[in-house]
């Protein structure tokens, strides 16, 4: 009788995993990087790895929605005559006209408004609609200048220098020529069809006291009425919040590396910069060294989902966050409802993120007028509003439960993490203990 020996059961490798297999073999075929939009995919220290203290004993909490808990917030109160004064601390973060379609742009603006916050222009410029229907409008400053005119300054309610992104600090974006409509292409002074790069630093300034006197132009030009927010990529949180400050910034802006692209490539955007949470108590201190915090405020953006992140960001410091594949969802990017045609595309709902192809099922992240249609600004801008709306009562009811008649009463001392990497990032005890890794010599 002849023995066999059993077989062993096949084994994948972790490392070269069958994502990391197939990126090989697209290279290997096309000799040319993968581009995407979104922020990192890959597992990383985040705001569910923290958790709440409500109140018991030693603290009292707040009866339901019977006591106030205030979410109001003021942003650019340094230096300003006109700062902006938010109904909750969630602003949408800047995304462009040409990146996004006009009826997405719009809808973002309805939305923020019903809401009482603000949105954001995004690379590119101005548009009408945006405008039109924006009651607190940020508009950004970025490296490219595209779309950029004195008019649109002083017609912005904020001004929003972009020194970086989450996604690509560092790095600059792009626009691909299918994006490049004939509107996008007048906006933004470039011929129709061909792919846009954008700079990935200024053109005229090279480190911050340049950036001061950027500043201090901005300032001129707007008779020092606006706000002047500074935004950088989660890289060098500490130096970078600190030099911001002494530039002059009203409000500085982190993004980390869960925050989202319109396309860059993939290789940068998992493997350049910092976890969100990572980026926050850096700053917090920076601003704390040089006694600004509170003074100058601090937005903090990057894979916010709920209002749980939201209130967990307001405990670690942060003054209000910022959001925007979250808005995209909500008006109703990767929806279900298109699965056939995002399975004609290779993909499946809540794994798109060719935006740079410009073929978006639901009509978001297009220039096709075809496509765009299926965007209804009234009824996207209205999904909008009930998701903030929501958010805020979900970080209310967490306050309130720690005994705090507002959401900037949140404090560090709220926190506990379940994992030693969430605790060393947040710079709060690890859950059952009272050590902070890092902290005393440990």
């Amino acid at each position: 009788m002849t023995y066999r020996n059993p077989p062993t059961t096949p084994r994948k490798s972790a490392t070269f995993d069958d994502y990391t297999l197939s990126e090989i073999r697209r290279a290997a075929a096309t000799g040319i990087y993968d581009i995407r939009g979104a922020g990192a995919k890959r597992k990383l220290p985040h705001f569910d790895d923290l958790l709440v203290l409500g109140a018991s004993i030693s603290r009292y909490p707040l009866e339901g929605y019977r006591e106030r808990c205030d979410t109001g917030v003021v942003l650019g109160s340094r230096y300003a005559k006109k700062p902006i004064e938010l109904k909750i601390p969630i602003t949408i973060a800047g995304m462009s006209f040409g990146s996004l379609s006009g009826p997405a742009k719009e809808a973002l603006g309805r939305g923020a408004t019903l809401s009482g916050t603000s949105t954001t222009t995004g690379d590119g410029g101005m548009t009408e609609e945006e405008r039109g229907h924006s009651k607190t409008l940020v508009y950004q400053y970025l490296p490219s200048r595209y779309g950029m005119n004195p008019r649109d300054l002083r017609r912005a309610d904020a001004i929003e220098i972009v020194v970086g992104q989450g996604a690509k600090p560092g790095g600059g974006g792009m626009l691909l020529g299918q994006k490049i409509s004939d509107r996008v292409a007048e906006m933004r002074t470039l011929p129709k069809g061909i792919d846009q790069r954008s700079a990935s630093r200024h053109p005229d300034w090279t480190g911050p006291d340049d950036l001061e006197i950027k500043i201090l132009e901005l300032r001129e030009i707007t008779d020092w009425e606006k706000p002047i927010y500074v935004k950088v990529g989660g890289a060098r949180p500490y130096y970078d919040t600190a030099l911001a400050v002494k530039s002059g910034a009203d409000v500085v802006v982190i993004d980390g590396m869960q925050g989202g692209t319109a396309a860059t490539q993939e290789v940068f955007i998992e493997n350049v910069g910092q976890p969100t949470l990572a980026c926050i108590r850096p700053a917090v201190q920076a601003l704390q060294d040089l006694g600004m915090h509170r003074k100058v405020q601090l937005i903090v953006s990057g894979g916010i989902r709920n209002g749980a992140d939201v209130a967990k960001a307001l405990a670690l410091g942060v003054d209000a966050v910022s959001i925007g594949t979250a808005a995209l969802v909500a008006l109703g990017d990767n929806d279900p409802r298109w699965e056939a045609d995002y399975n004609e595309l290779g993909t499946t709902a809540g794994a798109y993120d060719d935006w740079h192809e410009g073929r978006d099922p639901a009509g978001i992240t297009t220039q096709d007028p075809e496509l765009m249609k299926r965007v209804d600004p009234i009824v996207a801008g209205r999904r909008l509003a009930n998701y903030l709306k929501v958010m805020t009562l979900e970080a209310q009811t967490i306050a309130r439960a720690c005994g705090k008649n507002s959401l900037h009463n949140l404090e560090p001392e709220d926190l506990v993490a379940l994992t030693i990497e969430a605790a060393a990032m947040a710079g709060v005890p690890l859950a059952g203990t009272n050590w902070i890794p890092g902290k005393n010599g440990f």
